[in-house]
């Protein structure tokens, strides 16, 4: 793993532990902080809710072709594509909860700011939010799988 990824990742969470200790301290509910392109939300969950919800939004996510199709299926243009990656090393999970509906489907529209999963890293569950507007057109992660840093999620073709 590069140098600058491990520093950044580092980084990253001695800005939560952080940004928890102020909270905690002066019982805020809600905190928000941006630092070097890094945006960290963190709102602590309803009562009765053992977990706190970190919004982690990174940059906006680069074009990159996506790996080719693994069956003969003609696919549209790969050189558009833009892959969500995973911010943070944790637990990728679909949907809000085990019984509710994946936060987006391939050929959904997603808007910029959307929800499109959650990665449970340290007891805390972390919402991954679409940087660009466009049409998911694939899903790269297993609902469930351990992600690492900069692992591809999924594949968007942008508007």
């Amino acid at each position: 793993m590069d140098k600058r990824v491990k520093s950044s990742e580092r980084e990253a969470f001695r800005l939560i532990e952080e940004m928890l200790q102020l909270m905690e301290s002066r019982g805020l509910v809600e905190l928000e902080m941006e630092h070097q392109g890094l945006r960290i939300r963190l709102k602590k969950a309803s009562a009765g809710v053992g977990q706190q919800l970190v919004e982690y939004v990174t940059g906006i996510p680069h074009p990159v072709a996506a790996a080719g199709p693994s069956t003969g299926a003609k696919v549209p243009d790969d050189s558009r594509r833009i892959i969500i990656k995973s911010p943070m090393v944790g637990t990728f999970y679909r949907a809000p909860a085990p019984d509710a509906p994946p936060f987006v489907e391939v050929g959904q529209d997603v808007e910029v700011g959307q929800v499109v999963c959650i990665i449970e890293a340290m007891k805390l569950m972390n919402e991954i939010k679409s940087e660009v507007g466009g049409r998911i057109v694939e899903v790269l992660t297993e609902n469930g799988a351990a992600v690492e840093f900069g692992q591809p999620l999924f594949a968007l073709e942008p508007r």
